[in-house]
């Protein structure tokens, strides 16, 4: 895969309420999916969550700009995601990173 020179490259570290979880991960997932159906700038999301503790979950998401996240945060399903899980997730950090190399079978 070569890197695309304005791909706009993040990660999310966010600490979820564990009673909560369930209920987060939904919204997650929903917010997620529609994003990648409706907006083209929305290139690819990963959540993953630790094995050991299943509240920590990161996530890696790509747009294809800059341009493509101002969009997407402003966008209805976004919006109400964050509106959602407001009072579920403890904590966030968001890290912005540059792609500085990949490797990855066909079709994954």
């Amino acid at each position: 895969m070569a890197q695309q020179k304005n791909y706009m490259y993040r990660i999310a570290k966010i600490q979820v309420d564990p009673s909560q979880l369930d209920k987060y991960n939904i919204a997650l997932k929903e917010q997620m999916t529609t994003a990648i159906r409706v907006e083209s700038g929305v290139l690819s999301y990963y959540a993953v969550a630790d094995k050991k503790d299943p509240s920590h979950i990161t996530i890696f998401e790509t747009y294809a700009d800059l341009a493509a996240y101002k969009a997407h945060i402003q966008a209805p399903h976004f919006k109400k995601y964050k509106e959602t899980v407001q009072h579920m997730v403890i904590s966030l950090e968001v890290i912005d990173v540059d792609l500085i190399g990949a490797a990855k079978k066909p079709g994954m």
